[in-house]
């Protein structure tokens, strides 16, 4: 099955999308098998890290930030400085990520969060999650 779920994200905003995940996997009524979150933008990702303490997702983009920084001498300036390093961002975190599904549940570790990485906005976005049997 195939689930669509849509977001209002901020300037280089963290949505924690977890339970929509497990929603979407809860109602697929998939058993055993394989969970696919996908974003479909060019300046956004999805990525996995703790959710215990709301001060990491500042630590994460700013690391992320100081990795990728917005700059002015970027080849691609179709947008802004902003909108070329959030491409950049994209493509190195990732627009994807696949999870197990076992026992009718999302396999996720204890403190583990599946989240929305904004590296623009703030923006409407969506993204989607197909569980797949087997």
């Amino acid at each position: 099955m195939l689930y669509k779920f849509s977001l209002e994200t901020g300037f280089n905003s963290v949505t924690n999308i977890t339970d929509m995940v497990r929603k979407a996997v809860e109602e697929s009524g998939v058993e055993d098998g394989i969970c696919v979150v996908y974003n479909p933008h060019t300046t956004a990702s999805i990525a996995v890290t703790s959710f215990w303490d709301p001060a990491g997702f500042e630590d994460l983009q700013d690391e992320i930030c100081r990795l990728i920084p917005t700059k002015v001498d970027f080849k691609h300036q179709h947008d802004t400085p902003q909108d070329a390093a959030g491409h950049v961002k994209s493509a190195i975190v990732g627009v994807s990520m696949d999870f197990i599904v076992a026992d009718s549940k999302l396999l996720l570790g204890s403190s583990q969060g599946i989240f929305f990485l904004e590296f623009d906005g703030p923006r409407k976005r969506q993204f989607y999650v197909k569980v797949l049997k087997g």
